[in-house]
This record gives C-alpha cells, structure tokens and sequence, in this order.
C-alpha cells in the first residue's frame, strides 16, 4: 500500500474519532444538566414529580422546627410569588433570609417538600452590584 494513502487513511479515522468524541462530549453535556424551575412554575406542579427548585428564601419566613426540620419560603428570584417550603435535612451554614438557594423535591398540597440533604445555597457573588447605603 501505498505511503501518502495510508496517512489519508490514518488522518480520515483520527478525524472521525475526534468528532465522535465531540460530539459524546456535547450530548452528555446537554443531557446531564438540569432545569431549575421558581416558584412560580411550580404552582400547578403534578403532585408525586420530582422537581428542582431555585429562587430567594423570604425575609422572616425561616421557622426552626427542631426534630422535624425547618420550614421557609421561597420566591422567584425577581418577582412575589413565593411557595412554602419544608426541609428535613442538613442546612447550609450560609443558608440565611435573602439568600439563592436550589433544593430537590416534590409538591403537595401547594407546599414544596425538601428531600433531605439536598438543599444548596448560593453564595451572593462579589461582582453583583451593591446597594448604596444612605449616609
């Protein structure tokens, strides 16, 4: 055979192989990410169906519950609709009142039930603006 064909050859597998690859690459990528919904999609939610949920925990919603956990309401993260949430798990040191927070769980009854140990909170980023304060 032929030199300059058996590169041809080599360069035409190389090539497809690279795109194969790619294009697994894509596809997981595409698949492994999941969608989010606010409490506001969540309003006529199929009981039953697993969802998750992100938003804003409401100022002055947050109640310690002990034994059974806490409950707390989120919101859409720019608007009023809120849900109420209950959550039996282990809470986030930086899960506060105003926080960004995403949680895994089901809707009953027009409250979000939290599956334990899936809440996450999102730290505020140090590039969001910043409120002024009145001096």
């Amino acid at each position: 055979m032929d030199r300059s064909r058996k590169r041809t050859i080599r360069l035409v597998v190389a090539l497809g192989a690279a795109v194969l690859l790619a294009s697994g690459l894509v596809y997981t990528s595409f698949n492994a990410s999941s969608e989010a919904r606010q409490p506001s999609e969540l309003v006529d939610a199929t009981p039953g169906q697993n969802y998750e949920m992100t938003g804003k925990v409401v100022h002055g919603t947050i109640v310690d519950r002990g034994d059974r956990g806490i409950t707390f309401h989120v919101r859409d993260r720019k608007g009023p609709e809120s849900i109420p949430v209950v959550y039996d798990g282990v809470v986030p040191d930086p899960f506060r009142e105003g926080r960004e927070i995403i949680i895994k769980g089901t809707v009953a009854n027009g409250v979000f039930e939290g599956e334990p140990d899936t809440l996450v909170t999102k730290c505020p980023s140090k590039f969001s603006e910043k409120k002024e304060s009145a001096a």
